[in-house]
């Protein structure tokens, strides 16, 4: 059993939102945090995959006024897009009365349809929360053998605590298959199974790089528009990250393409048929693996409204990820897998164009010391409790 860090957030959510949306991707652990609040609050759990809990809420307004007293947990409420419009007259109607506070929780795992489809109608009314695998604060901290099997099996948590890395393997290839030949299916889009694992392949092995989308046109053999397409579907369903440029010194000639990660480490593995430690360790994708890993964990723990980017010339200026806060107020973090981390003159040089307030190394030891040039060499984990405790 993983505690996972949302539960508090999701608690509070609750005492000051009518309605909460909690999204994240299938099997990541949505429901089970949602059934553990029935234990703790007057709660009806329904999932809409279910044909007659479907049918139960078509009717949202009899459903609600039958039910007035609980807490409505609407698991895959994207299948229902028409109740968003009713529950907006709902919630109204409730605050008028004077419940202002915990009538809905609704869970989805595509985030862009779901935003649009609640944005409009539920403006001011909602709150929206994201629940990533499991992370480092939450299953290793700075037990690095821990970590290191958390990089391996990713954060699913049934990839996480499966019984050996054969079970790990077969449930992340499992997941992937699924996702392929029902999930997507469902969602609309008429892409053949093989050629969005094609592309789903091809992204993990090019784990961290600059986009270039011609290049992965022409392996797929479709257009620039398609792989374009493809890619705001895999982000949508919240299984990859494009991680913007930082183009803000425009008297710089800056990369301007994003940068793109398979967001868990266990599926860029199982994608790539990497079965063990030792295999992820002599394999070409293991730095940007662990690039990868390192930013999905940094993104778990952001403060509300920090905007994340890497920053990247022709020249090889480079700093892995951004962390603006303010305009007064960004973080540089570079990261190595390394144990006795060094440092590029490229880093030093994109420091002295973005001018940072805080410069990190991320590496994997477990001391925090400074390095040359003032950056602060530290765990992930120490990080992580850094932008936690950040105020």
């Amino acid at each position: 059993m993983i505690l996972r860090n949302l539960e508090p957030i999701l608690k509070e959510a609750l005492q000051r939102s009518p309605v909460v949306v909690l999204l994240g991707p299938r099997q990541v652990g949505k429901t089970t945090l949602a059934i553990g609040l029935i234990d703790e609050v007057n709660a009806i759990y329904l999932d809409l995959e279910d044909r007659l809990d479907l049918e139960k809420v078509r009717d949202i307004s009899a459903f609600h006024q039958s039910n007035k007293k609980s807490l409505l947990i609407l698991d895959e409420v994207q299948r229902l897009p028409e109740i968003f419009s009713q529950i907006r007259g709902i919630v109204d109607k409730e605050r008028r009365r004077g419940n202002k506070t915990g009538q809905f929780l609704f869970l989805g795992s595509a985030s862009l349809d779901l935003l649009k489809q609640s944005s409009e109608s539920l403006a001011g009314r909602i709150t929206y929360l994201e629940l990533f695998p499991v992370n480092v604060r939450e299953y290793a901290q700075e037990d690095l053998a821990k970590v290191n099997d958390l990089w391996l099996r990713g954060g699913f948590p049934e990839s996480l605590l499966a019984a050996s890395e054969k079970n790990s393997l077969i449930w992340r290839k499992d997941f992937i298959r699924t996702y392929l030949e029902r999930d997507i299916p469902q969602l609309g889009p008429r892409i053949p199974a093989e050629t969005l694992e094609r592309f789903w392949t091809m992204l993990a092995h090019n784990q961290g790089s600059v986009l270039n989308a011609a290049h992965l046109a022409r392996n797929i053999e479709v257009t620039g528009v398609t792989i374009a397409r493809y890619l705001d579907l895999m982000v949508d369903l919240l299984l990859v990250r494009r991680l913007k440029p930082y183009t803000v010194n425009v008297g710089k000639r800056l990369v301007r393409s994003p940068k793109i990660y398979v967001r868990d480490s266990g599926l860029t593995h199982a994608l790539l048929n990497i079965k063990s430690y030792n295999e992820l360790l002599g394999h070409p994708v293991v730095g940007g693996s662990w690039e990868g890993f390192v930013i999905e964990n940094i993104m778990s723990v952001i403060p509300s409204g920090v905007q994340t980017y890497y920053y990247g010339t022709p020249g090889g200026a480079e700093i892995d990820l951004i962390l603006e806060f303010s305009n007064t107020e960004k973080w540089a973090i570079e990261i190595k897998r390394s144990s006795a981390p060094s440092l590029s003159k490229g880093f030093y040089f994109a420091c002295e164009e973005v001018k940072p307030s805080s410069s990190f190394v991320v590496y994997a030891g477990n001391d925090t010391f400074t390095m040359q040039g003032g950056a602060i060499a530290l765990p992930l984990d120490s990080l992580m409790q850094k932008l936690i405790s950040y105020a």
